[in-house]
């Protein structure tokens, strides 16, 4: 996917942090970009888009964990999705449903994974 991407785009923007999206004036409901900046650089940069897709992923660590012990603090997801797209789509007046179905893991024949 990165490669057609690059072929399709004159310059590709990488570790770009997202924080808000810029809502199009002449259409109600519709994003027209986002506002972000580079976590290396700290360099801010607005987007200008026809169509917006926000695929952060989900949240880790939003219910009490009931783990004890040494398992206490371990996740299996990513400790980093802090669910801060929630919070773009929210913010810009998206109808948040089915939030408690935060992730779908591919199971595998003989794969190791968590269950459920």
């Amino acid at each position: 996917v990165a490669e057609a991407a690059t072929k399709q785009v004159d310059k590709v923007y990488n570790r770009i942090m997202v924080t808000h999206l810029l809502m199009d004036d002449a259409q109600e409901n519709r994003v027209a970009g986002a506002v972000g900046f580079n976590v290396r650089t700290g360099n801010y940069h607005v987007f200008k888009s026809k169509s917006t897709i926000v695929g952060a992923g989900g949240a880790s660590n939003i219910f009490k964990p009931r783990s004890v012990g040494e398992g206490m603090g371990r996740v299996w997801y990513a400790p980093w999705s802090s669910g801060s797209a929630y919070g773009l789509l929210i913010e810009a007046g998206a109808k948040m449903t089915q939030m408690e179905n935060r992730i779908v893991l591919a199971r595998f024949k003989d794969g190791y994974g968590r269950v459920g």
